[in-house]
């Protein structure tokens, strides 16, 4: 019988979550703050949302002047692995009441998914809670943080936490690109694709990452899943 995470696994593992997620909530309070978004409108976003790649996404589009519509569609499109995320983690923990589902599915991110599906330990709802809870409650206090710090940090140190949300990604990715051809040939296209579009400039500001979402969404059913070795994967996995 394999060993069930508790409470205080969720606080372990939850940690370097933390420390991945302030210096990016930071960075948001700051750039929302410099784009002139309100502070209470900032911290819904953190609070109501939870997202930070969409969060980003949305408010360089505010910058940019677009329409809510196209910015409701780009973060639905970003965020719209998150179905498929929380579907996976249902099944490592097993029959829960639909009441609990909701308030699950709402903590589910990135760095959530990925620390609680890579442990071979029986998961918990106790251990997802926890974790959710530390990266929601970090990712909260740095937005609340860095709208107020944005007066105070230099402007150099303001630049250098405005990348931090891509080497966080980068982190993410690099190691799927490393085991899987699909995933390395899916993002190099999908980079491509989008300079391509950028550099043709037929596309109203916003459409263009709409556009490339799809594309290469589509593209990834069709394309046949290699890891590094030439193995097929399983496409359960």
């Amino acid at each position: 019988m394999s060993i069930k995470l508790t409470a205080k696994d969720g606080i372990k593992a939850g940690i370097p979550i933390v420390m991945g997620y302030i210096p990016v909530a930071i960075a948001f309070g700051v750039l929302a703050r410099s784009v002139g978004v309100s502070m209470l409108h900032t911290q819904l976003f953190s609070l109501m949302v939870f997202a930070g790649a969409s969060q980003f996404m949305a408010i360089n589009l505010i910058a940019l002047g677009v329409g809510m519509g196209q910015i409701v569609l780009t973060t639905l499109l970003m965020n719209f692995r998150h179905f498929l995320m929380s579907a996976s983690l249902s099944q490592r923990l097993g029959a829960q009441p639909r009441s609990r589902l909701p308030l699950l599915a709402f903590g589910v991110t990135d760095e959530v998914f990925s620390v609680a599906m890579t442990r071979k330990e029986a998961l918990s709802r106790h251990f997802v809670w926890v974790l959710q809870l530390m990266a929601y409650l970090s990712w909260n206090a740095g937005t609340f943080a860095g709208y107020w710090l944005g007066d105070i940090l230099p402007p150099m140190v303001q630049a250098s936490l405005g990348i931090a949300l891509y080497a966080l990604f980068v982190a993410i990715l690099l190691p799927e690109m490393r085991r899987s051809r699909q995933v390395l040939l899916l993002a190099l296209t999908a980079g491509l694709f989008h300079t391509l579009l950028n550099l043709v400039d037929l596309l109203p500001a916003g459409w263009n990452l709409v556009a490339v979402i799809v594309i290469v969404s589509w593209m990834g059913t069709y394309v046949p899943s290699h890891n590094k070795k030439g193995g097929h994967e399983d496409a359960a996995e």
